[in-house]
């Protein structure tokens, strides 16, 4: 058995380059897909080589875009012709609306545009993966199964009347994970859900003082943003198969944002 092979969407910066890394830590060869800033995503790649545990390992950054077909499918053709397999799936990519804008006058092109990138990519990316593995029937690498892992957001859940098309998008992943989960519980495949909370990348650098005020006045109980080794470190577990038994699970890493407290 050889080193994991895991294919990590919008893996290049923010959230998923904290996940790349981590799964470098963890001894697996990475996928590390970007969209088109192709500096960052070499920079991901020697970050995951300073802290590879073998000399086996390898990091390749795989240009596509998520919300086409052609370019998804390249992909997973050029990650098998390179390394052999593909044990797992990180859908991590997503984007934020370009502008906020009120329900009332936000525009059905944002609409489309997120519902391809955050919803249908990853959906029809996982479909493209469970076939390969359910008719090429390749050995795999990890010993309790092969995995997928949803990286989605609060925003599924929380209503964001400014940003309406992220929301929508977000909750038909955490639904996804939920269909994926539930067709191939019995395939040898896990599917999982991490719902990040508010986390400190990109996406959020334009609200951060926003934010830092909402989290001192207790919106977050552990009182601190997110960060992209906490999602890191999340999936890495799930990856490593130490949840075995428990597909379709959501797990929260969000500081306590879920509670419900009086």
């Amino acid at each position: 058995m050889g080193n994991p092979v895991v294919l990590v969407t919008g893996a290049s910066r923010g959230l998923g380059r904290g996940v790349a890394i981590e799964l470098a830590k963890a001894g697996a060869n990475v996928i590390i897909n970007y969209a088109g800033n192709k500096a960052a995503a070499e920079e991901c790649a020697q970050l995951c080589k300073d802290v590879a545990v073998n000399d086996d390992q390898k990091f390749i950054p795989i240009q596509a875009d998520i919300s086409s077909t052609e370019d998804r499918e390249r992909m997973v053709k050029e990650g098998i012709e390179q390394l052999g397999t593909i044990d797992a799936l990180v859908n991590n990519a997503g984007i934020a609306p370009k502008e906020r804008a009120d329900i009332t006058e936000a525009s059905e092109e944002s609409f489309e545009t997120l519902i391809k990138t955050n919803l249908q990519g990853p959906y029809f990316l996982t479909q493209q993966l469970a076939n390969y593995w359910l008719n090429e029937k390749p050995d795999c690498n990890i010993p309790s199964g092969f995995k997928v892992v949803y990286v989605t957001s609060i925003s599924s859940y929380t209503a964001s009347v400014n940003r309406g098309d992220y929301c929508i998008s977000k909750a038909g992943v955490s639904m996804a994970v939920q269909l994926w989960a539930s067709r191939l519980a019995e395939e040898n495949v896990q599917v999982y859900e991490i719902r990040p909370g508010i986390m400190k990348t990109d996406m959020t650098s334009g609200v951060v003082s926003k934010y830092d005020a909402l989290i001192e006045e207790g919106l977050v109980p552990q009182k601190r943003w997110g960060s992209p080794e906490d999602i890191g470190l999340s999936v890495r577990s799930l990856i490593d198969g130490d949840f075995p038994f428990s597909t379709g699970t959501v797990i929260d890493v969000d500081g306590g944002f879920q509670l419900r407290r009086l």
